[in-house]
């Protein structure tokens, strides 16, 4: 391998490294501007919401360009082997049936599979 292509794929990595980032903070920004838009009326809520969903979109087909897809697992039940990180899991017993409640960090994954690991809330079914 030349120092060429050397330079070039450690490139490639600190740059999808920074678009990870980006993708998690954008992510993070929208989820509190969406509880922001929620405290608006009627009228302006419809606006803002409609340009949240444009934004949202946006990110999704830059990171589609690189083979990187968001996961959001609010609403699903929670499995161990799942690609997110609990952070309230002491808080219940082996045996409860448990969703994951809040997403505080998405899930990034690419073609080949996991890519950044998630953080999660979770409460009881």
């Amino acid at each position: 391998m030349t120092e060429d292509t050397k330079l070039i794929i450690s490139n490639g990595s600190i740059m999808q490294q920074s678009l990870i980032s980006m993708a998690s903070e954008s992510w993070r920004f929208s989820r509190v501007f969406d509880r922001l838009v929620m405290k608006l009326d009627a009228g302006e809520k419809s606006r803002y919401h409609s340009q949240l969903r444009w934004f949202i979109k946006k990110v999704d087909e830059a990171l589609a360009q690189v083979d990187l897809r968001i996961v959001n697992v609010e609403g699903h039940p929670f499995d161990p082997g799942m690609a997110a990180t609990p952070l309230n899991i002491e808080e219940f017993q082996p045996e409860d049936s448990l969703v994951v409640h809040q997403m505080l960090e998405p899930i990034i994954m690419d073609k080949n599979g996991l890519v950044k690991s998630g953080t999660v809330i979770l409460r009881k079914l």
